[in-house]
């Protein structure tokens, strides 16, 4: 049991969902966060007490701006929950699709992506700063389409990139405080992310085996496992890097 404490934000499904599991078999308390799925983010929750660890499920909307507020909350579980009032880890996590091509991508498309996968990564663990222990880490989620390039990704593929560079910078500022700071690349995943799309859809899930050097599209599992594996302390001198976990796609 390692007694640490994980923030996962989008835990009630998919990769953050996975990505809980994991860490907690690993013998982490999990904080998670949900947007709408208020009774899956419960399931969540008692799966992951099944492992012997704690778990609290908080409300959040990714597109929000009152961070202070989301912190303050943070705090309150920390102490009511686990007391205590530190984090060792946070997993930037939640996000959403679009796939749009250059010439049709609307301005508020661009802004959601925007606000979902940068702006609130970067907000949200700038508020929980003074919150995370020192020789923490905060893990980003980056995409395999910030290195290879499909149609109709290149405003969420941008904002990836955007978290690539983020992440570089929050390794070398909190370096100082022993916190490291990676991102973790994903491939194409079956899952119901983009409506399910590369899960739900024969084709598309073929073309994607056919280009993955593994001859499989990636399952949240494969990706709760890498999160788990990064966190650990045998991963304690990784800092500053792009993790990609995508079987070998478009190699």
């Amino acid at each position: 049991m390692t007694n640490k404490i994980a923030l996962i934000t989008g835990a009630s499904r998919g990769l953050g969902r996975a990505s809980a599991v994991h860490l907690a078999k690993a013998g982490t308390h999990i904080i998670g966060t949900y947007n709408a799925s208020k009774d899956e983010a419960a399931e969540v929750a008692r799966e992951i007490e099944t492992h012997g660890v704690k778990a609290a499920m908080l409300p959040f909307d990714a597109e929000a701006d009152d961070f202070a507020a989301f912190a303050e909350q943070i705090s309150d579980a920390l102490q009511n929950r686990f007391g205590t009032d530190k984090l060792d880890h946070i997993v930037n996590n939640a996000g959403i699709g679009v796939h749009a091509s250059i010439a049709d991508t609307t301005a508020d498309q661009l802004d959601q992506l925007y606000k979902i996968h940068f702006r609130t990564p970067f907000m949200l663990t700038q508020a929980l700063l003074p919150h995370i222990r020192d020789g923490g880490s905060v893990l980003f989620v980056s995409s395999g389409l910030a290195r290879f390039a499909l149609p109709g990704h290149s405003a969420y593929a941008s904002m990836k990139g955007a978290v690539e560079v983020l992440t570089r910078y929050v390794a070398k500022e909190m370096g100082a405080r022993g916190i490291r700071a990676n991102c973790i690349a994903p491939g194409a995943i079956a899952t119901d992310f983009s409506g399910g799309a590369v899960r739900d859809n024969a084709d598309l899930n073929g073309f994607v085996a056919s280009m993955t050097a593994l001859g499989r599209v990636g399952e949240a599992d494969d990706i709760g496992g890498a999160v788990a594996a990064i966190l650990s302390d045998g991963m304690r001198w990784t800092n500053g890097e792009r993790i990609e976990v995508s079987g070998g796609q478009s190699l």
